[in-house]
C-alpha cells in the first residue's frame, strides 16, 4: 500500500456540492449463482442482506503467515478476509494453487475472501504499476480457483487503480475489465476501486458508478472506497457514504485507517456511518506494514494476543468488528438468528 496524495482536501471540499452519484439502473431479472446485488444492496447466495466486517490481510508478501492468521482474524469477529495477492508484474506471482489454497482457508475459517490484485496500485503514477486490463489477465490465469466459488469469493478486480494522474479514464478501463471478466465466465461480484490510490478525492468514482454499475451485463458491481487523510471529518464521510446509499449503489470501505502520513483519518465517524448505513468496511491492516506505515498493523508481528491501538480500536471499540459483524448465511447461519461473531 501506497499512498502518494498531496494537498487534495481542498479540492475535495471545493467540488464536495457540484456533482453528485448517478442513480443505478434496474438490476438484471436473473441473479448470479452467489453474491450479488439487489437494489444497492450486497445479497449472499441466499437473497440475504450481508454486510462485511474485516480486515486485509497482506498475503502476496507474508504468504507463511495467512494460515494462522486468518484463524485469529475469524476468532477476533471479523466476517470478512480482503487478501493481498500479487499479479507476477510488481509483486511474485500467486498462482492458481496458492489462490485456490487461500480460498479453502477462508471457507474452513467461515470468512467470506475477498481477493485483490495489488499491482495495479497507483497506476499512471507510481513506476511498475500495471493496469486493470492487466488485472483481468492475471484473474483469467486463476480462473480455475475462482469459478464455482461464487457464493465464498468477491473478486477485487485491482487495488487502488490510479494514482492522482490520468485517472480520467477510470470509469472507461473499470468497464472494460469488468466485460473482460465476465465474457471469460467469471460471474462472482466483482469490486472496483476508485482511483486517487483509492481516495476519490477527484469524485471520479462517485460521479460515474452509475455508468459502471450499467456496464456491466450481471448488474454485479460493488465499489469500493479507501478513507485515509481526504476523510479527516465526518462531513466528508457522511456525505459521501450517503451520496451512494441515495443512489441505490452498493459501495464498501475496502480499506481505512486510524491515522495516516496524508492526514487522520476520522475512524469513528467512518465506523459509525458504515453502521447506520449498513455499509461494509476493510481495516487496513492485520500485520506487516512497513516501516512508514507501521502504526496501521493490528496485531504486533502476527501475534493476536499483541494487539495494537489500533487492532483493539477496530476489532473492540464502538461500532467495531466485534458488536457489529454477522455471519455470513453461505456459512451455514440462519439469516433470522444470524448470530454476531465473537472472539474466542
Amino acid at each position: 500500500m501506497r499512498k502518494r496524495l498531496a494537498a487534495l482536501v481542498t479540492a475535495f471540499l471545493a467540488t464536495a456540492a457540484t456533482f453528485g452519484v448517478t442513480a443505478a439502473p434496474p438490476a438484471r431479472a436473473e441473479a448470479p449463482p452467489g453474491f450479488h446485488i439487489s437494489d444497492g444492496r450486497l445479497l449472499d447466495a441466499d437473497g440475504h442482506d450481508f454486510v462485511m466486517r474485516g480486515v486485509n490481510q497482506a498475503h502476496a508478501w507474508y504468504r507463511s503467515s495467512t494460515p494462522r492468521a486468518l484463524q485469529d482474524i475469524r476468532a477476533l469477529g471479523a466476517n470478512t478476509v480482503r487478501i493481498v495477492l500479487g499479479t507476477g508484474d510488481r509483486w511474485a506471482a500467486d498462482d492458481a494453487a496458492d489462490v485456490a489454497a487461500v480460498v479453502a482457508q477462508c471457507k474452513e475459517n467461515r470468512l467470506v475472501c475477498v481477493l485483490e490484485a495489488h499491482d495495479t496500485t497507483g497506476f499512471g503514477e507510481q513506476a511498475g504499476a500495471v493496469s486493470l486490463d492487466r488485472a483481468a489477465d492475471y484473474w483469467i490465469s486463476v480462473a480455475s480457483a475462482i469459478r464455482g466459488q461464487e457464493k465464498y469469493v468477491v473478486l477485487n478486480i485491482g487495488n487502488e487503480p490510479y494514482g492522482n494522474t490520468g485517472y480520467g479514464s477510470w470509469a472507461a478501463d473499470t468497464s472494460a475489465a469488468v466485460n473482460k471478466l465476465r465474457a471469460a465466465g467469471f460471474h462472482n461480484t466483482l469490486m472496483v476501486d476508485a482511483p486517487n490510490w483509492g481516495q476519490d478525492w477527484s469524485f471520479t468514482m462517485r460521479d460515474n458508478a452509475g455508468s459502471v454499475f450499467a456496464a456491466d451485463p450481471e448488474r454485479n458491481t460493488l465499489f469500493s472506497v479507501h478513507m485515509y487523510g481526504v476523510f479527516d471529518t465526518a462531513a466528508e464521510v457522511n456525505d459521501y457514504l450517503n451520496r451512494f446509499a441515495d443512489a441505490k449503489l452498493p459501495l464498501v470501505v475496502g480499506e481505512f485507517g486510524d491515522r495516516h502520513t496524508d492526514g487522520d483519518p476520522d475512524e469513528d465517524a467512518i465506523m459509525s456511518a458504515t453502521r447506520q448505513l449498513g455499509v461494509g468496511y476493510l481495516g487496513w491492516s492485520w500485520s506487516g506494514n512497513g516501516q512508514d506505515v507501521a502504526y496501521l498493523d493490528m496485531a504486533t508481528d502476527f501475534d493476536a494476543s499483541r494487539l495494537t491501538a489500533w487492532g483493539q480500536r477496530i476489532f473492540q471499540g464502538p461500532d467495531g468488528i466485534q458488536e457489529t459483524a454477522r455471519e455470513a448465511g453461505v456459512h451455514g447461519t440462519a439469516p433470522s438468528a444470524a448470530r454476531p461473531v465473537t472472539a474466542g
